[in-house]
């Protein structure tokens, strides 16, 4: 049903699908007017989802002018009792009520939940008119309408007067058209996203931002770089094609999310990710097009492989994470807590630090949680509050840092260092100028010669990458074991070139798994392993 809503955790959810009057409050005095009554009805908001085929939510200072003009309707009508005859005539001006009470209940009643600014205006229009009025007019009809001014207009002016929305526009309003919402669209600006997905995104670049960089990753993601006149950081702004695709398009996807939901995944789905993410890709891509067909929607190979490889990534798969990730030219991603009210900030190769356009939810961070659990073995929890592990998706590998009560106050938060999808080796450090060719030839000599080597490095140093550049250097011929207490070095592609590798993985030195084996006791067990080649990481 149409204007349905719930109440969860001081968010309010209203259902807007199939409404005739649109869906977002800055366009529609409808839907203002709904959710200034959802407002009084439930009370305490912090935020407002409107959602339709995808969903619109209003922050917390959005959603704090709101309830603002919810209070001042309630106030107005239970503690002023505006409505009041006593308030809308003096004595013996009893004639004039029917016609000012009718002009205050359409002001109160009707207009002001759905279009305060215009109520705002039509007060003071009426104001002006009324004391020009007073001055011409006879004792008596001056003493009724001094009456209805101050003890109804007034009244209304000043508690609008008092609210953040009417103080943003007070000085803009000379000339201004009654009906017109081109001031609450510069106000509001929600933040949308797919009904399929968790992550909000903002849908239009900054406003006074300068463009200084676009790339494009893969064939369909565009990233824009923009400066931003008082602001230090530069604006990361992100535009995957689940954020550009038609409504017909976010209605299938939506509609396999909700079959694909009731899929319960193998035990080894649950072990092997890229299995899991293989078959959620088969299983969608045939769905997307039953879908399709079924309601007479006609779609390309193109289109059904790339609404496949959406849906694999919100399902499957980690979601906004992924396509980040699949930016070379990010080094970190980094997701704050309390997550929800911050966007997430990356650390890029040419801009440095930037933040983003994007903003998790509080659900995104508890199934990021859940998946690392699972995929890593370890707890996160608040007998455990540090968890580390890697995350492999597809077109690039991170490791991941997540941290939770009781170290961390505020609740869960995450950094993510981006690993090379494909290893550094010794001639691409040389091509970016990372080492020269001598260096190079020496450590290939020292590998050759069996040589003990030790690197060491400050943070983001590179010692990860110049270690797993260093092991291609190794002949095949020899066996490799490796120790990690997080699992960061490219054993995976070394096996795919042939490579006799055998990796181990410790307890960490920060979560201090029980289950796991400290990392002295795995070096001993690494030993009994048979003669090769011993890696330890970090």
């Amino acid at each position: 049903m149409v204007f349905e809503h719930e109440m969860i955790d001081g968010i309010l959810r209203i259902d807007c699908l199939n409404s005739p009057y649109g869906v977002t409050v800055e366009d529609s005095e409808v839907v203002m007017s709904v959710v200034i009554d959802k407002i009084l009805e439930v009370r305490k908001v912090e935020r407002i989802i409107l959602a339709e085929t995808r969903e619109y939510e209003y922050d917390f200072e959005q959603t704090r002018m709101l309830v603002e003009i919810a209070n001042v309707y309630d106030k107005l009508l239970n503690q002023v009792k505006i409505l009041s005859l006593s308030r809308i005539s003096a004595k013996g001006c009893e004639k004039f009520a029917p016609k000012w009470l009718a002009e205050t209940h359409s002001l109160v009643l009707d207009m002001l939940k759905g279009d305060p600014i215009g109520a705002y205006v039509r007060v003071k229009r009426r104001i002006r008119l009324l004391q020009t009025r007073m001055e011409k007019t006879n004792i008596f009809m001056s003493r009724c309408l001094r009456h209805y001014v101050e003890n109804v207009l007034t009244p209304i002016k000043e508690a609008l007067e008092k609210t953040t929305l009417i103080k943003m526009v007070k000085d803009r309003l000379e000339g201004y058209r009654i009906g017109d919402r081109s001031l609450y669209r510069e106000i509001f600006h929600p933040l949308i996203r797919p009904n399929f997905m968790l992550t909000r995104y903002m849908a239009t670049p900054p406003k006074n931002g300068r463009m200084v960089d676009k790339y494009t990753i893969g064939n369909d993601t565009i990233v824009e770089i923009f400066k931003i006149p008082g602001k230090i950081r530069y604006f990361y702004f992100i535009s995957p094609p689940e954020f550009r695709l038609p409504e017909e398009k976010y209605a299938l996807l939506d509609s396999a999310r909700r079959y694909m939901a009731e899929h319960k995944p193998t035990r080894a789905e649950f072990t092997d990710p890229e299995k899991a993410r293989e078959v959620f890709l088969n299983i969608g891509r045939d769905l997307i097009r039953e879908l399709a067909k079924s309601r007479g929607i006609s779609l390309t190979s193109n289109e059904l492989e790339q609404l496949a490889r959406i849906l694999s990534r919100y399902t499957a798969g980690f979601g906004i994470l992924e396509v980040l990730l699949s930016d070379e030219k990010i080094q970190d991603v980094y997701v704050n807590s309390p997550i929800g009210l911050t966007p997430i900030y990356i650390q890029h190769a040419d801009f440095e630090e930037c933040e983003t356009n994007l903003i998790p939810t509080r659900e995104d961070a508890e199934a990021w949680a859940t998946r690392f659990r699972m995929l890593s073995g370890r707890p996160l929890d608040e007998a455990n509050p540090v968890l580390d592990t890697e995350l492999i998706v597809p077109g690039a590998r991170a490791r991941v840092c997540a941290i939770t009560r009781t170290l961390s106050p505020d609740g869960l938060g995450y950094a993510f260092r981006r690993h090379r999808d494909k290893p550094w080796t010794l001639p691409l450090f040389i091509k970016v100028k990372f080492i020269d060719p001598l260096y190079a030839g020496l450590m290939s000599f020292l590998i050759d010669g069996s040589r003990t080597l030790l690197i060491a490095g400050t943070r983001s140093s590179g010692k990860t990458s110049l270690l797993g550049s260093l092991m291609l250097e190794i002949m095949k011929k020899f066996r490799i074991v490796t120790v990690e207490d997080t699992l960061e070095l490219p054993v995976v592609q070394l096996r795919q070139l042939g490579y006799n590798i055998e990796r181990l993985k410790s307890r960490s030195v920060i979560t201090r798994v029980e289950a796991e084996l400290p990392a002295e006791e795995a070096l001993r067990t690494a030993l009994r392993l048979g003669d090769s080649c011993l890696i330890i990481g970090e």
